[in-house]
């Protein structure tokens, strides 16, 4: 069995089926699920069996404030989360593929209101078993090795 993969605190990462070519992800070993900065997010049906959601993502509001990517993706659950302040709130789950460095894998997001938090995505605990070790000494160990299907 091989060792997994050390991470820092912080990356880059890709969600290539959403059309996000990069954003900085912030590694969080206190979350169970990871969660995703969307707006205007609608639930619709796709037909009788199946709905999306539709959202729009700012990738890097600081450093380009008007790119906004919008994003279509089949609605997985609708689950109830407590936030890191206690809050309870009802949220869409999409499953979706991320990569990290050389790493492609399946993971369900949570889409949530992120407008200030200084990351737009965290990577939580599920996502990452199994997979990787995190080193909270580095940052972006493999933001120049991921790469984009």
């Amino acid at each position: 069995m091989s060792l997994p993969i050390m991470i820092g605190w912080r990356e880059w990462v890709s969600l290539p089926a959403l059309g996000i070519p990069r954003l900085k992800a912030k590694i969080d070993t206190g979350a169970r699920t990871s969660a995703l900065h969307a707006c205007h997010v609608e639930i619709i049906e796709k037909n009788s069996h199946q709905k999306q959601v539709r959202f729009v993502i700012h990738p890097q509001p600081r450093r380009f404030p008007k790119k906004a990517i919008p994003c279509t993706a089949d609605l997985f659950d609708i689950r109830e989360v407590t936030d890191s302040g206690g809050h309870k709130e009802n949220r869409c789950v999409i499953q979706t593929t991320i990569v990290l460095g050389t790493q492609c894998w399946s993971i369900e997001i949570t889409l949530t209101s992120r407008d200030n938090m200084r990351f737009r995505m965290l990577l939580g605990r599920t996502a990452l078993k199994h997979r990787f070790t995190i080193n909270p000494t580095y940052s972006y160990l493999h933001s120049k090795k991921t790469i984009i299907p």
